[in-house]
């Protein structure tokens, strides 16, 4: 399968009829794709794309807590704990009592992580454009934005279905 594949026009098909794109496929394909090709490329640096993710959500929200960490990163806490623990061992961030939650840590980079943030940085930037690349430059950000709503939709819907063993 080429990245150029013609586009169908909307068919009169059910939504699961054998031959018709599938949201959930199209986008395990898709981020199964772009993570193993940010995972390669970043590989020299001795860090994860979940880390990668760590320190760009630390970096933008100005230190969190675990917490808010997790929700921002739409993860589970056991999973960011775990990160968080293998990420504050190789140096590249340091937690410290929160200054208003006695119960909460707040997270900061230190300056490894920053330094390995940067240079990540970089090739996440150029991967992110090679990828857009297939798309008509003035239809990305379009794209992006239908994105984010299906986005939205599925984390709805995931806030609404009921968790196991209720």
């Amino acid at each position: 399968m080429t990245a150029a594949r013609k586009i169908r026009p909307a068919e009169s098909l059910p939504i699961d009829a054998p031959g018709r794109r599938r949201l959930p496929i199209l986008l395990r394909h898709a981020w199964y794709g772009l993570n193993q090709a940010f995972r390669r490329r970043i590989a020299h640096l001795g860090i994860t794309p979940d880390q990668f993710t760590v320190m760009r959500t630390l970096l933008e929200a100005g230190g969190i807590t675990q917490s808010k960490l997790t929700e921002q990163m739409s993860s589970d806490p056991n999973t960011v704990a775990s990160l968080l623990e293998r990420m504050e061992k190789s140096g590249l961030l340091e937690r410290q009592p929160h200054e208003r939650d006695h119960r909460a840590h707040r997270l900061d980079l230190k300056a490894e992580g920053k330094r390995k943030y940067q240079k990540a940085r970089e090739i996440a930037i150029a991967l992110q454009t090679e990828a857009l690349s297939v798309l008509p430059e003035d239809e990305r950000e379009h794209f992006l934005g239908h994105l984010a709503l299906v986005a939205d939709a599925c984390r709805v819907a995931a806030d609404k279905a009921p968790k196991r063993g209720r």
